[in-house]
């Protein structure tokens, strides 16, 4: 129960949220160049930009690695940003991180004169920090996928995908016929299903 009676969803029909504070999250990396450009994926942002911007980058020689950061709902938009990047610049290494990031929700009361504090709720939300390299990383390092692994990975699931499906359609005709379900079949079976 709320205090005063009434339950927390009555009690928040009182206030509106008025900002939202993200609280400063150490990187989960160390040994990161100071000059290393962290692509900041909010869930507004466009990936279009972004990756004008990111691969324009990592293209120059310069620029060895690239991070990759976003929480909550941007969290898919930033691994769609890497997956891209990794398209177009075949050979890099990468490194993943999850976590979560802690921010804090202002509440404010609806009419102020009712007498009503503003509320501070903290909540923790997941994040993602995923480190793009042209040199290698450390493949003990937990998170690690070396160039071109991805991919494998999803062709060899792919080919025994299709695998399955053509044993299963191979499958499919026999037997059929015996049950008496499709008497077409039997006919076109000819001689083979006919008792001796």
């Amino acid at each position: 129960m709320w205090p005063g009676g009434g339950s927390v969803l009555e009690a928040m029909e009182n206030y509106k949220k008025s900002k939202i504070v993200e609280k400063p999250c150490p990187l989960p990396f160390s040994n990161l160049p100071s000059d290393i450009i962290e692509m900041k994926v909010k869930d507004g942002s466009k990936i279009r930009n972004l990756m004008g911007y990111a691969i324009g980058k990592m293209e120059a020689d310069a620029v060895r690695q690239i991070l990759f950061t976003g929480s909550g709902k941007a969290v898919g938009k930033t691994i769609t940003c890497v997956e891209i990047m990794k398209r177009r610049l075949k050979e890099l290494h990468q490194v993943t991180k999850v976590l979560f990031r802690q921010i804090e929700e202002i509440w404010e009361p609806i009419v102020p004169e009712a007498g009503l504090d503003t509320l501070t709720v903290k909540r923790n939300i997941p994040a993602i920090c995923i480190l793009l390299s042209k040199d290698a990383l450390d493949p003990q390092e937990p998170g690690y996928q070396a160039p071109g692994s991805f991919e494998a990975f999803w062709i060899e699931t792919l080919a025994a995908e299709s695998q399955g499906q053509m044993k299963r359609k191979q499958g499919a005709g026999r037997g059929t016929g015996s049950t008496g379900k499709h008497p077409r079949s039997v006919g076109e079976r000819g001689e083979s299903c006919k008792k001796p």
